[in-house]
């Protein structure tokens, strides 16, 4: 009881203060507001960002690696980028090879894209569509969904039949105000038939989306082009067994190119292994980086905030004095002084805490709202900023607390 009277007297002094001294306390939380609110905010950006860039490497797949010419980070310095541009792409020798060797993996997939195409149906048109050839085991390499209509069995795969399927874009684009599954559109020249259309999947921080995709049989696309040219930037996909790490795959990989390519002992790897892994280490570096900038720039407003707190208990300590006095004359502990203090300190640093956090809430509405990006705002963040607010409560509240607990009763009361 005594302690639920302590923080009832508690809040009545923070609020009284508040009231009677607006101009000067909203002036000091401001401080705190701003410092969580960067802070939050921050972290709330990069927890977005993490989520949407988790998002598009699940779409390329969990423990899927690609076979290609060039990788995706340059980590050896000393290699120039010529010798990497010399490298043979891959083809389907390579991937027939592989396919029929490796242990490892439970898919093994042979691609091409063709960029900037156009496809046609009647007199309705969609611009910079991209195309995607590839053989059958697509499905086991790459995550994605289906809206209507089915994925090619393996006999239409091989047999190369003149089949598409499509990106919601597209479908929306061709077919506004019809069911796209069953009719045929103009592909590279070429009349195909529609038996599938993706989930609409929108564009991800990666730019990986099937929105505007256009897949083929590899085995149809032969027929149209060169498959084993270079500028379609053909790559081999290999997706993991199940309980098979990807460390594992690679390194059966690694070999199993190694004598496809009938490379000697010693001599350099005329191909990447690139995975998942790669992009998400890099960002996450840079997501470190920028968390750390967030605690810097909103520590700095706190230690403001923190600042202009104290001042207003010194100053509150100051005009109560004689209340003080009273209060000890009447029998009342130093520990229920500065009790009484301490949590007037923590009450106005968490009033500007939950402004902050207002604040990015709101922030968080607007985004979605305007950009149609997925903002979010995790109870594990809140809970940190209403915790740093607590904590800055203390530090500027806790000197001023115990010079009033150790006033004198009978100089307090005499004081003006």
């Amino acid at each position: 009881m005594i302690f639920l009277k302590l923080l009832r007297e508690s809040f009545l002094f923070a609020f009284d203060a508040l009231r009677q001294n607006k101009t000067r306390t909203v002036l000091s939380l401001l401080g705190v507001t701003i410092g969580i609110f960067t802070i939050i905010a921050v972290l709330s950006a990069v927890d977005t960002l993490h989520n949407n860039l988790q998002s598009s490497v699940d779409k390329l797949g969990s423990n899927s690696i690609y076979i290609q010419k060039m990788p995706w980070a340059f980590g050896d310095k000393d290699y120039p980028w010529w010798k990497y541009a010399q490298r043979p792409t891959p083809n389907l020798r390579d991937y027939e090879k592989l396919k029929d060797r490796t242990q490892t993996a439970v898919g093994v997939t042979y691609q091409i894209y063709l960029s900037n195409r156009t496809v046609k149906y009647g007199s309705n048109f969609v611009e910079n569509v991209d195309i995607n050839a590839s053989t059958y085991d697509y499905y086991l390499t790459r995550n994605f969904d289906m809206q209507e209509g089915r994925y090619f069995t393996e006999m239409e795969s091989r047999a190369g039949a003149a089949e598409v399927l499509i990106g919601a874009d597209i479908a929306s684009g061709l077919f506004p105000h019809e069911d796209a599954i069953g009719k045929r559109i103009k592909v590279m020249g070429r009349n195909m038939q529609v038996i599938g259309v993706f989930a609409k999947e929108g564009e991800d921080m990666l730019g990986i989306t099937s929105d505007k995709l256009v897949m083929m049989p590899i085995s149809f696309a032969r027929n149209l082009i060169d498959i084993q040219n270079n500028r379609y930037g053909s790559q081999i996909v290999v997706k993991g067994k199940p309980g098979i790490t990807e460390g594992e795959v690679a390194s059966e990989l690694d070999g199993l190119m190694r004598a496809i390519r009938m490379l000697k002992p010693g001599q350099e790897d005329n191909f990447a292994l690139n995975q998942s892994t790669i992009i998400t280490e890099g960002f996450n570096k840079l997501f470190d980086f920028v968390d750390m900038a967030g605690w810097i720039i909103g520590g700095f407003s706190i230690l403001v905030g923190g600042f202009g707190i104290a001042n207003i208990m010194f100053v509150s300590v100051k005009e109560r004095t004689n209340i003080i006095g009273i209060q000890k004359s009447l029998g009342a502990k130093n520990y229920f002084i500065l009790l009484q203090f301490l949590i007037e300190a923590i009450v106005l640093c968490l009033l500007g805490g939950l402004i902050g956090l207002g604040l990015v809430y709101a922030g968080t509405l607007i985004v979605k709202n305007a950009f149609d990006v997925a903002v979010v705002l995790y109870l594990s963040n809140i809970i940190k900023g209403l915790t740093i607010s607590v904590v800055i409560g203390i530090i500027s509240g806790i000197i001023p607390a115990w010079f009033a607990s150790r006033l004198d009763p009978v100089e307090a009361i005499r004081s003006n």
